[in-house]
């Protein structure tokens, strides 16, 4: 009999509880897949667990140890659907926000990043007698992109009689804390101004916060205390942050600098200097500091890929292969580029390259079929129930 071959691929659905030097912890254990412990080794680790955004946007309803996280009722009593990441759950939980978003008379949202801004502009358009009121904190929206895309996205903004559009004010987070209400029962919030904001309903788009809490555990000089980002090496190897240095020390490393930046580039000089405990274990995608990538999808792809093939490198280097002594491949951030969606058929490109452009007739699903065959599912249209099961 003609022995079966081994497994090469196996697709676990778990929380990651813990993380150490060679192996992870999971939720549960899959003995049907010889995995009897909710141990799993491993050679190579690629952690690509992204970022979360602040309540009420986060679906999860677990932390990171696999908890529960409570749920606050709706003003109408409707207990919220839990998400323990099944596909279906994520739709039942966008289906009851949406119920939240059509009550809600007028609706606060605080930010404008591309998530704010997309928010806004939805929501007015699908709802075109509700009061939307942006609030951003900068004078500027989008200010790692092209002042052009601040000026089309205004404009845009204005468009819409039923958006509001309040710049250069930061709201007091206390504010939001003190669950103060007008006679009618909006939410009164207030910027760090003083301007008081009411609302029926507050949606706080303000940026996304990194999955990094297991890496902290694992080796907490390994995560930046100010923004939680995973410090990594140009190859995106997993690093740990220099201890603060003395000022002989910071003299010491300067001349040292001085004397190596006539010999190499300044990324193969950092790859050489810098070691790292964890030259097996990778970060990518938005919980890494990856040198000032914007932290979005098209960037944790590409970084996804750069991670994959030096982890081929070190298996070449660790099976003595002849291609052992070629360098694992350094990572740079691409140019930015966004595409930002403004109500449901309308959006706003940056290219590259600069170029801004506009785009009408964009399908309601933003095209989500097209995706489908990457994964070897080849979908009719939109309207295919295989991509809602």
């Amino acid at each position: 009999m003609t022995p079966e071959p081994p497994v090469l691929h196996r697709r676990l659905q778990a929380i990651v509880t813990s993380i150490s030097n060679t192996s992870l912890t999971l939720s549960k254990s899959f003995p049907e897949h010889g995995l009897p412990t909710e141990t799993v080794p491993f050679d190579y680790l690629i952690y690509a667990l992204g970022s979360h955004l602040p309540m009420p946007l986060n679906l999860w309803s677990i932390d990171a140890s696999g908890n529960p996280v409570p749920s606050k009722p709706t003003k109408k009593g409707r207990q919220l659907p839990v998400y323990h990441g099944i596909k279906t759950q994520g739709i039942e939980w966008m289906k009851e926000h949406q119920k939240i978003v059509e009550d809600a008379p007028t609706v606060l949202v605080v930010g404008g990043g591309a998530l704010g801004i997309q928010f806004a502009t939805d929501i007015a358009n699908v709802h075109p007698t509700k009061q939307v009121t942006l609030l951003h904190s900068r004078k500027r929206l989008l200010p790692r992109f092209d002042e052009g895309m601040h000026t089309e996205i205004l404009n845009a903004l204005y468009s819409f009689d039923n958006i509001d559009v309040i710049l250069g004010e930061r709201l007091d987070l206390a504010s939001v804390e003190e669950d103060k209400t007008s006679d009618s029962g909006q939410r009164i919030v207030r910027t760090l101004a003083g301007r008081e904001i009411a609302a029926d309903l507050v949606l706080l788009c303000t940026g996304q916060s990194p999955n990094t809490g297991l890496l902290k555990e694992l080796h907490p000089a390994t995560v930046n205390p100010g923004d939680g980002l995973a410090h990594v090496l140009r190859t995106l190897q997993l690093g740990v942050l220099p201890a603060p240095q003395t000022s002989t020390d910071k003299l010491e490393a300067s001349l040292k600098q001085v004397t190596l930046s006539d010999s190499a580039p300044k990324a193969d000089v950092e790859v050489t200097l810098q070691e790292t405990p964890y030259p097996h274990i990778f970060v990518v995608g938005d919980a890494a500091d990856a040198f000032g990538a914007i932290p979005a999808g098209g960037n944790a792809y590409y970084q996804g890929e750069v991670a994959a093939r030096n982890v081929l490198r070190l298996i070449k280097r660790s099976e003595g292969a002849s291609e052992a002594d070629e360098p694992l491949e350094l990572y740079s951030p691409l140019p930015p580029a966004i595409k930002v969606s403004l109500g449901l058929d309308k959006a706003v490109i940056q290219f590259m390259d600069g170029s801004i452009h506009h785009k009408s007739d964009i399908p309601h699903d933003l095209a989500a079929s097209t995706m489908w065959p990457l994964y070897g599912i080849d979908v009719k249209d939109e309207n295919d129930p295989r991509m809602y099961d």
